[in-house]
């Protein structure tokens, strides 16, 4: 049976002004006698939705696809062009840093100042003015000016008022990819407790995962038009399939990596690095779990005996993941001349979804000396599809209850 509907979204249009020269001044307009030109920008092209009581839904898409503009609409802080919104519920918003704080006034004052926005009355602040306090763990704080204040205690002092209103509808953008890593948990953890009260929560993210694990639905807009709606995990999962078709479209041969380094003595180079899947197609995205097949063309200029091909993977922000060579994998080619390729193969990629950066490297049969080393300079990048482990590796495994029988205790003699 279908719940209350609070939220009803029926053919909305946004557009803004995009001014192609700087605003003229009254007096230029007046001498010119024309106005500064500009582009009609349509933000949102007729969407709608409905959102029943007790949902959580997440908005997703690139920027600039209208997530943020549909949650001021929302919020009745922009009026749409055309079509109508209903809203039945008291709403509670966080969009923006610091929207609603005075810098000029104290983090207490600015409390009251935005409780009385959000409909509270001055003796119902009172009443949470400690709650709101707590939570935002700005006790040694409150008293000052919020210009004093950082972008996380912003953060910090936005999201303790806006849930002490206790609000049947809560508007969260992704302001809180802004707070450190404790206080954003404590967030979630917030979210979670007012969506187990029934309350109705409305979120604009780029964290997808956490769309996927807070959210029962989603909306994916595109350049302003609604593309999907559905369940959270399918809209989140369609949105990822597209965006790896668009890199894969772009990335027709391997990026070499802005910071990347070569050396090596040449006798044999490296004259080619592609990543293959199962079906010998070269790509740019893999899925955790597939294959992967790392090829390597060389060109060797005298007979090498014994050469030694490696591969070592990192992640973006320099942890060195794996490494192996074909010696340590006893492997040994006996020697090379010319042309040819080498391949390193993969059958189940275990890395969780990421950006890396591989090396590729071909030594002596001590690997002391290297002939030719390509260091972190080619890209890989990795989607878990449908997977939702966090860290870096995928460790098939299964979870199941075991009925262990008791441990009896020893009978005293």
């Amino acid at each position: 049976m279908a719940g209350k509907v609070v939220i009803r979204v029926d053919d909305v249009w946004k557009n803004f002004k995009i001014y192609q020269e700087r605003n003229l001044s009254l007096k230029e307009t007046l001498l010119r006698r024309r106005r500064a030109k500009y582009e009609a920008f349509w933000a949102l092209k007729g969407v709608s939705f409905e959102v029943e009581e007790g949902t959580t839904i997440g908005i997703i898409g690139e920027n600039g696809s209208g997530k943020s503009s549909m949650l001021k609409i929302l919020a009745k802080i922009l009026r749409p062009n055309k079509g109508s919104i209903e809203i039945n519920g008291k709403i509670s918003a966080l969009l923006e840093l610091g929207a609603g704080f005075h810098p000029d006034l104290t983090g207490r004052e600015n409390t009251y100042l935005n409780g009385s926005i959000l409909g509270l009355t001055r003796a119902q602040i009172d009443e949470r003015i400690d709650d709101i306090i707590a939570f935002s763990e700005l006790s040694k704080f409150i008293d000052m000016p919020v210009k004093s204040y950082s972008s996380g205690m912003y953060v910090r002092l936005g999201f303790a008022v806006a849930i002490n209103v206790d609000p049947d509808i809560l508007l969260v953008d992704e302001i809180l990819a802004v707070g450190d890593e404790s206080f954003q948990r404590k967030c979630l953890n917030k979210l979670y407790e007012l969506k187990e009260q029934g309350k109705t929560i409305v979120v604009v993210s780029h964290a997808l995962d956490q769309v996927r694990n807070i959210c029962d639905e989603a909306i994916w807009l595109e350049h302003g038009v609604m593309k999907e709606s559905g369940r959270a995990a399918q809209v989140v999962d369609s949105y990822l399939e597209e965006v790896n078709r668009q890199e894969e479209s772009k990335a027709t041969e391997l990026e070499e990596v802005e910071h990347g380094a070569r050396w090596g003595s040449g006798e044999v180079k490296i004259t080619g690095v592609r990543f293959l899947d199962d079906v010998e197609n070269e790509r740019h995205i893999f899925k955790t779990g597939e294959r992967l097949v790392v090829e390597m063309d060389y060109e060797a200029s005298e007979e090498i005996a014994r050469p030694v091909f490696g591969v070592a993977i990192h992640s973006r922000d320099g942890v060195h993941i794996t490494g192996t060579n074909s010696k340590f994998s006893g492997t040994i080619f006996d020697k090379i001349a010319g042309k040819g390729s080498v391949r390193y193969v993969i059958e189940l990629l275990p890395l969780l979804k990421g950006s890396y950066v591989v090396s590729t490297v071909v030594y002596d049969f001590s690997c002391l000396h290297p002939y030719d080393h390509h260091d972190r300079a080619y890209m890989l990048e990795v989607s878990s599809g449908e997977l939702s482990d966090y860290g870096v590796f995928h460790i098939p495994a299964s979870w199941g209850l075991h009925d262990r029988q008791p441990i009896r205790e020893l009978e005293k003699d």
